[in-house]
């Protein structure tokens, strides 16, 4: 079965999540290459194969990297394209205080602990994850009891996974292990402890960690299925465990979808000019590109052109 036949395959699960929304929330620090264009195009397929919506978010947490500018280039590629969000754009640099509120219950469940580790010791306690090169946090820092209050602390602030230590809220820990089932990947199941140790919340400079902005937003937002590329497949566990601490409803489907890769068997970045938005558009027309990334992707290229007309 194709990427595409799975993602337009109603499963039960799909079934009881109609009516459906779906995101695609893109960081504004260049502009889109074919990589990025083929996750908007499955994301979009996939919400509105299921009668649902589409929901465009900035991902602009990255204070360093973000600029405004890309995020309206961002917008103007997919209205080009013919991908029409029935929602946002919404700006995760405007939503501080909601990740505030996060944190603070999170610290209220003496859950949450500063952090000194400097970047050489990181890197000197483990080594990268094969997979996306993080480093899984070996606990120099995590006290051992519950520590409360330190939401309020300038400083690198770390959630506790399980194993929790004595004397916990909690009556017992949740399962170290996160289990969900991929449309695309399978069923996955994956040790908190061993991929991630206790993850990052909000950094030293302020500014707020992917996985907590994503969990609270794709919750609150009501997402109800996440297609994205499937780098960030590890991900959905910290994610998962973080909306379950909240209270939260997390997503009820996730696609991960397999990189597209240049000629040199390498993964497609903002570093490809050649592949960019800004080359495609001054060289071909909309379907063209549409066809350029199906075929990069074994996609049925009339396929893929006769749903968008579709659902335009």
């Amino acid at each position: 079965m194709s990427i595409l036949d799975r993602l337009l395959n109603t499963s039960p699960e799909r079934i009881a999540a109609i009516p459906s929304k779906g995101r695609f929330a893109p960081s504004p620090s260049g502009r889109m290459h074919l990589g990025n264009i083929y996750a908007a195009l499955m994301s979009y397929i996939s919400a509105k194969a299921n009668g649902g919506s589409w929901l465009l978010r900035i991902e602009d947490i990255d204070t360093q990297r973000s600029r405004r500018k890309w995020a309206d280039m961002i917008m103007s590629d997919l209205d080009w394209l013919g991908l029409g969000w029935d929602e946002g754009p919404v700006y995760q640099s405007e939503r501080t205080e909601v990740y505030e509120g996060a944190l603070k219950d999170l610290s209220d469940m003496g859950l949450v602990y500063p952090c000194t580790c400097t970047r050489a010791e990181l890197m000197a306690s483990r080594a990268p994850h094969a997979t996306d090169g993080h480093i899984p946090y070996a606990g120099r820092c995590r006290p051992m009891s519950p520590c409360f209050g330190a939401g309020l602390l300038p400083a690198t602030l770390r959630v506790m996974v399980p194993p929790y230590p004595s004397g916990h809220a909690f009556p017992s820990s949740p399962d170290v292990v996160v289990r969900f089932d991929d449309r695309i990947c399978g069923p996955q199941e994956v040790d908190l402890s061993a991929n991630f140790g206790d993850f990052v919340l909000r950094r030293r400079d302020g500014s707020w960690a992917y996985q907590l902005a994503v969990a609270v937003d794709d919750a609150m937002m009501g997402v109800t299925e996440v297609v994205r590329g499937d780098d960030l497949l590890l991900s959905t566990a910290p994610q998962r465990y973080l909306t379950s601490l909240l209270g939260l409803v997390s997503p009820q489907s996730y696609a991960h979808l397999p990189l597209l890769k240049n000629a040199d068997g390498l993964r497609l970045s903002k570093r490809d000019g050649a592949m960019s938005m800004e080359y495609l558009r001054a060289s071909y027309g909309p379907s063209e590109v549409v066809a350029m990334v199906c075929q990069a992707a074994s996609v049925d290229s009339e396929e893929m052109l006769s749903l968008l007309r579709a659902y335009a």
